[in-house]
């Protein structure tokens, strides 16, 4: 081989001493283009796991500040509005809200739509189709406790936050199921006696410490026969049942509990007409508000027909306003619409009554009947015809 041909051969051939450094340049030229997230499944999974727990944390401190926003009272934005979610301001610092004064709802600048719904107080649900039947959302929302109960204050701030009014009644009793008219443990004399107080103080100084207005309907229906606090009825005397009334009263006086709005309400007189309800009466200085319980039944036509005798007798006994506690039409197909339509003529008629509330139950719901203004087509419209022309309270005043 001539010197020229070897020389050209091993100018053809790397040198051995080269491979390996041509090969670490090769490989920092490759990690120099790979970026972070191209580096390998521990990384990417490192930087995962870091965004999910700042995701988690993040959440966690949302329901946390939620919570504790909760504890400090209900979100309010008057009534017929419903609260929104609370801004990121109130989360981070969740401040008792205010609260509003009695006086705007003792006298309230419109008249009260309310309900008394299966799932009142709790369900926003029942309120929103209630507001999509009818065309104007509640006002009010009426609910009932029996003294087998505790006061909860988060039922108050659910009625709150739906923007309504809660209306609480409260019933000396066990339920119908357990001896109905006849259940001794609760007789007016056991209250007059001051075997309930340890429960009544302990109830009242709950309703003082949460502090918004609740509207309270004890032992209502008290001149019927059908409730074991009549004084007909579980071995009561005569007079029983306003002592047994001052001497709640007095209790959640002395408790604080200057947050309640008394309502005194008797069932109308076409089932108990001999009843003398003046002698059922504790006085004004025990009532702030007279409440009704009545509903439209068999031929009935107009809300005058059902109302107008014992609205007689009550503004004999007293000048304090009225709300009607409970009210419906049962089925008729020919006057429950008939009778819708006069209630809301009437009521715009009525300056000494403070609204209504609306039995929106079935027989399935635990009603005696279907007292729901949406039973038909007809009723319905009559209704959200009718409460279009009610000006209605806003909660806020002036």
């Amino acid at each position: 081989m001539s010197e020229t041909a070897s020389e050209t051969r091993s100018a053809s051939i790397p040198k051995q001493a080269d491979a390996p450094e041509a090969e670490r340049k090769a490989t920092a030229r490759r990690r120099k283009k790979m970026h972070w997230w191209s580096r390998g499944s521990g990384i990417r999974l490192r930087v995962w796991m870091t965004v999910n727990v700042v995701l988690l944390a993040a959440l966690c401190w949302g329901v946390m500040s939620a919570l504790r926003l909760d504890d400090q009272g209900p979100r309010y934005a008057g009534l017929g509005r419903p609260a929104g979610v609370p801004g990121i301001g109130q989360l981070i610092n969740p401040g008792p809200p205010p609260v509003p004064a009695k006086s705007i709802f003792n006298t309230p600048n419109g008249k009260y739509f309310g309900v008394a719904t299966p799932e009142a107080p709790w369900s926003s649900a029942e309120v929103d189709s209630v507001a999509g039947k009818a065309g104007v959302r509640p006002t009010m929302t009426e609910y009932f406790v029996r003294w087998t109960a505790d006061f909860d204050p988060k039922a108050v701030s659910r009625a709150y936050e739906h923007g309504t009014l809660p209306v609480m009644s409260w019933e000396p009793w066990d339920g119908e199921d357990n001896g109905h008219t006849e259940q001794p443990q609760f007789a007016l004399s056991t209250i007059i006696s001051g075997a309930h107080d340890d429960y009544i103080r302990r109830f009242a100084q709950a309703v003082a410490a949460q502090k918004w207005p609740l509207a309270i309907r004890f032992a209502h229906e008290m001149n019927g026969t059908w409730y074991p606090w009549s004084e007909s009825k579980n071995g009561n005397q005569k007079g029983e049942y306003v002592q047994a009334w001052k001497h709640v009263h007095d209790l959640f006086q002395q408790a604080g509990a200057d947050n309640v709005i008394w309502v005194w309400s008797a069932n109308i007189l076409r089932p108990v007409p001999n009843t003398d309800l003046a002698a059922l009466y504790p006085g004004d200085d025990y009532v702030d508000w007279v409440g009704l319980t009545g509903y439209g039944t068999k031929l009935e036509e107009s809300a005058t027909t059902t109302f107008g005798p014992t609205l007689d007798a009550v503004r004999r006994i007293t000048k304090k306003p009225v709300l009607i506690t409970e009210t419906g039409r049962e089925p008729s197909v020919a006057l429950k619409a008939k009778w819708t339509t006069d209630f809301f003529s009437w009521l715009n008629q009525q300056t000494d009554v403070l609204g209504f509330i609306w039995f929106e139950r079935n027989r399935d719901q635990g009603a005696n009947a279907d007292w729901r203004f949406d039973e038909t087509p007809e009723s319905q419209r009559a209704f959200a015809d009718g409460i279009a022309s009610v000006k209605l309270a806003d909660g806020l005043g002036g």
